[in-house]
């Protein structure tokens, strides 16, 4: 008897432990919620109009040969977000204030020019996606890029930071349709798991190449800049910064699984098929249709629709912010367009001219427009992830959430073989007669 008392108070204690248990679960998910948005929305903008052509070409002209390289591309893309997301955390600054602070104004006018200059060239090709994907419904682009634009205008200009960000992680619930795209095309699971699991490489110029094309769609100078600023407007303090950098993981890991399903689809279908040609996204969608069927081809082009008007909405916002921090203008969804005209004016130009010049240039000359911008892209990420690595080892800056030694060591590593490979493959650009078919005229 006397020891069924002793025993009741280790009952209550370990009912009351499990209470508290379920009570910090339940306070760090509450807040992980609030929390969550910049690092899920920065990385799925990734997966544009460019970035589904490339995973397409990959899936389609190699199988499942190449799904083994988004093993060490989604690692990079962690490392390299995680930093600036803590920057943002850490100071209240966004990466182009810091560098202006740091460095001084004529560097980072240098940045910010150069990168307007990119970011137009990605905005173009963005609404070429919208048109191409919208044509599969048979839209006109002289219909779908309009009423596109007026609507990303609209979302930014009329709505506050809270609507507009849960707007795009409602976007980002829409790649589910590659997803859904992976399993209509029935693929051989086993070999694509061995294709995940197990590196395979080829030493042949246009396998190594596509490499490079596979990292260079995945980390842009824009998303540093822009996941900086949005890390900063949502008012993300340091005692939540192990929920904002689950954020960042769960986005870079979710980005590289909707990439996973594009190659898989386009492995099952088209190169069992026989490498048919892929011009542009919207080709993959058409070409999936003999071999997965109506749904899965509508799946794609849908997913291909909303990725673009997605990015689209994305790309001129980041350039508004990181300019207007560069060069010490107000910035901010939250504030009206009296209060940051320079904000606004920079996102409304941005739209009307990469909206026009999809209705005006021809895909031609669209397209030269976009390979501009993806060398212009290459010549620039190297010089941000140097100030990134630089900005983030100041302990007068960074205090106790500097890098420590083995962050240092992995992101100075991540960081060295994107430079090289990005380097290589502007140096490619410049010399396309050396660049197979699949990478010598990028959608993006």
């Amino acid at each position: 008897m006397s020891g069924y008392f002793h025993q009741v108070p280790t009952g209550l204690k370990k009912e009351a432990m499990n209470r508290s248990t379920f009570k910090r679960w339940k306070n760090s998910l509450l807040i992980f919620l609030a929390v969550m948005g910049p690092g899920i929305i920065t990385s799925n903008v990734d997966n544009d109009a460019g970035g589904i052509y490339t995973y397409s070409i990959a899936g389609a002209h190699y199988g499942y040969s190449l799904l083994w390289t988004l093993i060490p591309i989604t690692i990079a893309l962690i490392v390299v977000q995680e930093m600036v997301a803590r920057m943002g955390v850490v100071t209240g600054k966004g990466l182009a204030d810091l560098i202006r602070e740091e460095y001084g104004f004529r560097t980072t006018f240098l940045l910010m020019a150069l990168l307007l200059l990119i970011n137009w060239g990605n905005t173009v090709s963005e609404f070429a996606g919208l048109a191409s994907g919208m044509r599969l419904f048979h839209v006109s682009r002289f219909i779908s890029v309009p009423i596109g634009a007026v609507l990303v205008w609209l979302l930014v200009v009329r709505g506050t930071y809270r609507i507009v960000e849960k707007v795009f992680l409602l976007a980002c619930g829409f790649y589910v349709a590659y997803l859904i795209s992976g399993f209509l095309a029935h693929p051989d699971w086993k070999v694509a798991m061995k294709g995940t699991l197990i590196p395979t490489m080829q030493l042949k110029t246009d396998f190594i190449y596509m490499i490079i094309g596979l990292v260079g769609t995945t980390i842009a100078p824009w998303m540093q800049f822009y996941l900086q600023a949005a890390v900063v407007e949502k008012g993300i303090k340091p005692n939540h910064y192990i929920q904002s950098r689950w954020d960042v993981i769960l986005g870079c890991i979710i980005v590289d699984v909707v990439a996973f399903f594009i190659i898989v689809a386009c492995a099952a279908t088209i190169h069992l098929g026989g490498h048919q040609q892929i011009n542009d996204a919207a080709d993959a969608a058409l070409a999936l249709k003999p071999f997965a069927g109506s749904a899965a081809s509508a799946l794609f082009a849908f997913g291909l629709c909303n990725a673009s008007l997605f990015a689209a909405s994305i790309l001129p916002l980041a350039t508004a912010y990181t300019v207007c921090e560069g060069l010490g203008f107000e910035s901010g969804i939250d504030k009206r367009p009296h209060e940051a005209p320079a904000f606004y004016s920079l996102y409304t130009g941005l739209i009307i001219l990469g909206g026009l010049a999809v209705l005006v240039l021809s895909e031609t000359k669209q397209i030269q427009f976009i390979l501009l911008s993806q060398v212009a892209n290459g010549i620039l990420l190297p010089f941000v992830l140097i100030f990134m690595l630089s900005l983030c080892n100041r302990e007068d800056i960074m205090g106790a959430y500097r890098n420590t030694r083995t962050f240092n060591i992995i992101a100075w590593a991540t960081c060295i073989v994107i430079i090289l490979l990005t380097l290589l493959l502007v140096v490619s650009s410049f010399l396309p007669q050396y660049i197979p078919p699949p990478l010598a005229a990028p959608s993006r």
